[in-house]
């Protein structure tokens, strides 16, 4: 009788212990959608985190609403201060000139209001005919 052996397999041939694993053609797509899905979700989180610091940091916003050229000597303007309910501001108010140049301004005093968005209507001298105003910006107070 003769002892048969089983077949031996060729080294390395079917991957052996030092065989690394590469990705097929199904996982790549797979690994590039978590990637994107991630860096999304990184981005938003970023912005999020971004808007939040800046809204505690300055509490009071202001948007113009619109300006009234009245005559040389005056500009009726309206705007609006977004600002915690029972906070206190000082929004500045500048009219300006067809070349820019600041030819009136108005500190006017703002708040405490019950709601966050209030509206106000201001009254601004001018040295000569203005062109434009805007709320410059706001300060709280106290």
């Amino acid at each position: 009788m003769t002892s048969e052996q089983p077949p031996t397999v060729p080294a390395g041939r079917y991957g052996g212990a030092r065989a690394t694993v590469r990705p097929t053609a199904r996982t790549r797509p797979r690994r590039r959608a978590l990637a994107i899905a991630a860096a999304l979700t990184a981005a938003v989180g970023l912005v999020a985190w971004f808007s939040f610091s800046q809204s505690a940091a300055d509490p009071v916003t202001a948007e113009m609403v619109g300006f009234d050229i009245v005559d040389a000597e005056q500009v009726d303007v309206t705007f609006q201060v977004h600002m915690p309910a029972g906070t206190t501001a000082v929004c500045t108010v500048d009219v300006l000139s067809p070349s820019y140049a600041q030819v009136g301004t108005l500190d006017v005093a703002v708040g405490p209001a019950e709601s966050r968005t209030s509206a106000y209507q201001v009254s601004v001298g001018t040295s000569e005919l203005a062109t434009s105003a805007d709320v410059v910006g706001c300060e709280t107070t106290g």
